[in-house]
Formats: C-alpha cells, sequence, structure tokens
C-alpha cells in the first residue's frame, strides 16, 4: 500500500510501506477518507509523534470500507465504517481495534463520516467526561468556535440547553457560529474576552488556546466552575491567583485524547454511537467541511489549518 509517511527531513512523501498485519480483534479498513487535525500540524513539525503501537505517519481519524475483522466482530468485509486512531490514518489501509471503529451513521457519506471520530470525542469527552456534564442553562465558553472542536463543542453544548459563549477571528465565522447557535460571539482581534467572561461568568471552559490571558479569565468563572485544557496555541504560562481557585472551588482539568487507551476511547465511542449517531442522521448535528483534498496536495490541506482558514473541518480523500 502507499502512505503519506513523514521522511527523515519531516517532508511529506507519498511513498509505498508494507501493508498492515491485522491483530486478534483488529478491524482492517481501506480508506477512502481521512480529516486532518491541528495534532497532524504538530506532528509534522516533530513534536506530537504517534503512540509506539501505531502507525509513524499522521491521521487520527478515516472512513472507509472494512476488508478484514475478528469472526465474532458486529462488522464484516464491505460495511462502511469510521474509526479513530492513533496515527496512520493518511494511508491506503489502516488497522484499528474493533472497540475504536463504528458504522457511518445513516445518510452520511464517506467523506462526512471521516470528520467524526476525533473532534466530537474531544468535545463529548470533555463536556460529558470531564466536566461532568452540562444542564439547561449552564453557561459554557469555547476558545476557537469556528475550529472543528468548537463547532462540535457549540452544538453539544445547545443540545444540552445550555448558554454558549466563543472566540472567532473573522466576521465570516462569527456569522457561521452564530447560525450553529451560539449565543455571544467574540472577535478576540476586537474584543477583550476577559470583559465578556466577567460579565457572564462560565460554569464550563473549553480552552484549546491558553496563554497569558488565561489566568485573567479564570477569575471570572463561576462557583464550582470546571476550566478544562486541550491545548495551549498561545502559550503554556499564564499567572493563576490560587486564592480564587479554592474560594470558588475551581477545577483546572488538563486532557488529551490521543493518549488514552483504546477500552476509554472505546467507551467514548460507544456513547457516541448511542447518543448522538441519530442526530447526525437527521441533521440536527453536523460536522461541517471547509475543504477537501487528494491525499497528495496534504501539504495545501495542512495551509489551510496553519492559517487558520477553516471554519469546520479539512478532508484529505484517497
Amino acid at each position: 500500500m502507499h502512505a503519506m509517511i513523514l521522511d527523515e527531513k519531516l517532508d511529506f512523501r507519498w511513498a509505498e510501506v508494507p501493508d498492515p498485519v491485522r491483530k486478534d480483534g483488529e478491524v482492517l479498513i481501506r480508506v477512502g477518507a481521512a480529516a486532518v487535525n491541528r495534532a497532524d500540524l504538530m506532528q509534522k513539525d516533530g513534536c506530537y509523534s504517534s503512540p509506539p503501537e501505531w502507525p509513524q505517519w499522521c491521521g487520527l481519524e478515516a472512513a472507509g470500507e472494512v476488508e478484514e475483522a475478528p469472526e465474532n466482530s458486529r462488522f464484516k468485509p464491505g460495511d462502511q465504517v469510521c474509526a479513530l486512531l492513533g496515527g496512520g490514518g493518511y494511508s491506503e489501509l489502516v488497522t484499528a481495534p474493533a472497540e475504536m471503529v463504528l458504522p457511518i451513521p445513516e445518510g452520511l457519506s464517506v467523506v462526512e463520516a471521516a470528520t467524526l471520530p476525533e473532534v466530537w470525542s474531544t468535545a463529548y469527552l470533555n463536556l460529558q467526561f470531564e466536566a461532568g456534564g452540562l444542564k439547561v442553562g449552564d453557561v459554557f465558553f469555547v476558545q476557537a468556535g469556528a475550529s472543528g472542536v468548537g463547532l462540535a463543542a457549540i452544538q453539544l453544548a445547545k443540545l444540552y440547553g445550555a448558554r454558549v459563549i466563543t472566540t472567532v477571528g473573522s466576521a465570516a465565522k462569527a456569522e457561521f457560529v452564530r447560525k450553529l447557535g451560539a449565543d455571544i460571539v467574540v472577535d478576540y482581534r476586537k474584543t477583550d474576552i476577559r470583559d465578556v467572561l466577567a460579565e457572564n461568568p462560565p460554569d464550563v471552559a473549553l480552552d484549546c488556546v491558553a496563554g497569558k490571558l488565561m489566568g485573567d479569565c479564570l477569575k471570572s468563572m463561576a462557583s464550582g466552575g470546571r476550566w478544562i485544557m486541550i491545548a495551549s496555541l498561545a502559550g503554556g504560562v499564564t499567572q493563576i491567583d490560587l486564592e480564587t481557585v479554592w474560594r470558588k472551588r475551581l477545577k483546572l482539568i488538563g486532557s488529551t485524547l490521543r493518549s488514552r487507551t483504546s477500552e476509554e476511547k472505546g467507551r467514548i465511542l460507544r456513547a457516541l454511537e448511542t447518543e448522538l449517531w441519530r442526530h447526525f442522521s437527521s441533521r440536527k448535528l453536523v460536522s461541517h467541511i471547509h475543504a477537501e483534498f487528494p491525499i497528495r496536495e496534504v501539504e495545501a490541506a495542512h495551509a489551510i489549518l496553519r492559517r487558520a482558514e477553516n471554519i469546520g473541518k479539512v478532508v484529505l480523500t484517497f
């Protein structure tokens, strides 16, 4: 098979590599589409490798057709599936533990399905497992609302009845997230988010930005608030008033998905299928696709994320 590997200089190269050998309990998938995530950019830059048991090239989510499956699996050759991966999605074939594979929601294409496993698992994991759930009337703050995770988190929060505050970097992104239901949309280039949060104390925050302003923002959390960090795109250093933390009984939670075990990821995916798959089929929830590129145009696909141009997901097709 061929895969879009990273060579010794960390340049992309479409190269012939050995076909994956399916282990017991794994599903072999012929990939039709793989979505691009910011973690892929970090891997391309040499600072976020795949876990050792996964292929050492990019790709955290993919969709396609089952080629082989365990005898006792619910999957069979020819089934259309999507999968959450620890790496290796930028290839013609990939294997994944059966618990990390899901049927494609009814009515969705392979390209659409490739955008589901990573960002929706991330959003669900953090809103439900880490934050302990959102309830009607809660205030939810999410950074980078037009990103894949941001769009998923906004929709989930509205599904649970929360009031949503989010940040964006352009008028077009602001318009899009408002249509998804975001209640307060902040263009961070024009408005100080600290002022907005001071007037609207969040119960839960999902933060991929962090940076020096994070400590000031934390002061505005509601009592018992949960601030969940999944990345630090604006930098990893801030100053936190610890007295605010204990007086308000705040929880600062660090969270990643990629390093979790297959069993943990499987529990999240089963919850997605049970609770959300029907909403994708009915189009109550959508995973917006910003652009599609053939796999050999991976550099152009990555460039869109690097320039923060995307509203939603960028997908590579095979």
